[in-house]
């Protein structure tokens, strides 16, 4: 391979990794590499100082603009819109920062920041990126940047989880989860949903879901109770932590997430929409 290929093929992870967590969504984040490969062709190598900077500057712009598009589609999508799940390898999880920044409690925290702050905190706070670097990818002065930052901080910490559950914890809590659907077992499944769990069910118009968050320990209890009469469900590591890939008939039919807090299931994401389902063939490689 020549330099420029060698240059974008060492770093595709990485770019990869950058535009999902911007975008919550792995064949946009595919679509931005595209785009990427094409303006990093055709980029004079003599003024690259640095390639790893230049290629996530060039990935951050496409995916800013990618962002405000995919902003006026989610106005027109049918009930929730969660992230495209991806199934990940165990090193991603090993990286306590970079999985917690990819899964899908925090992916839904991130929609809730406006396109620039996006972009500023997952360079600054995932990929610790310097400010004059972020600066030269979004278009601002490092003063401003800062100050972006400072604000995108803010907003994270007061509807991040309080503290990530550790991997382990996660794990026994997806498990007897996992038995109490799977046996019926009422009472188990209502001693590990917290009283004010919230299950968002993502179909978008294509399959069948809830159109609002099912709220509350009783109705999202209720609300499982017929998954084990007719589907299996499968451990799998999904957007680093722990979660359940529910078959019917041997094909993937939901990708359930669950966000725990104190041991408890806080949160249930549920991705049934087809569409979304084609990174579970295979694990995606995730990189800092």
């Amino acid at each position: 391979m020549d330099s420029v290929t060698q240059a974008f093929v060492a770093h595709r992870n990485l770019l990869f990794t950058v535009a999902y967590e911007m975008l919550g969504s792995a064949a946009d984040a595919e679509d931005i590499l595209q785009e990427t490969w094409l303006r990093w062709v055709g980029v004079d190598p003599g003024i690259v100082r640095d390639e790893r900077a230049y290629l996530v500057r060039i990935t951050t712009r496409q995916a800013l603009s990618h962002l405000r598009v995919l902003g006026r589609r989610k106005e027109s999508y049918v009930g929730p819109w969660l992230p495209e799940p991806l199934l990940t390898a165990p090193d991603v999880a090993e990286d306590v920062e970079l999985a917690d920044s990819v899964s899908m409690a925090m992916l839904l925290v991130l929609e809730t920041l406006a396109p620039t702050e996006r972009a500023v905190f997952v360079l600054r706070e995932v990929f610790d990126l310097g400010y004059d670097e972020i600066a030269g990818a979004v278009d601002k002065s490092p003063a401003a940047v800062r100050q972006i930052a400072h604000r995108a901080r803010a907003h994270v910490a007061a509807r991040r989880p309080r503290e990530v559950a550790s991997a382990a914890e996660t794990r026994r809590t997806v498990e007897a989860f996992r038995r109490a659907v799977e046996t019926g077992d009422l009472q188990c499944l209502l001693d590990i949903l917290a009283p004010d769990v919230v299950l968002l069910t993502d179909g978008g118009g294509l399959v069948r879901a809830a159109l609002a968050p099912v709220v509350g320990a009783g109705q999202v209890a209720r609300v499982l109770g017929g998954i084990a009469a007719t589907m299996s469900m499968q451990p799998a590591q999904v957007n680093g932590d722990p979660a359940l890939i529910v078959r019917l008939d041997g094909e993937i039919d939901t990708v359930l997430t669950l966000r725990v807090d104190d041991g408890l299931v806080t949160g249930l994401y549920a991705v049934r929409n087809p569409e979304k389902l084609s990174h579970l063939a295979r694990e995606t490689a995730l990189r800092r």
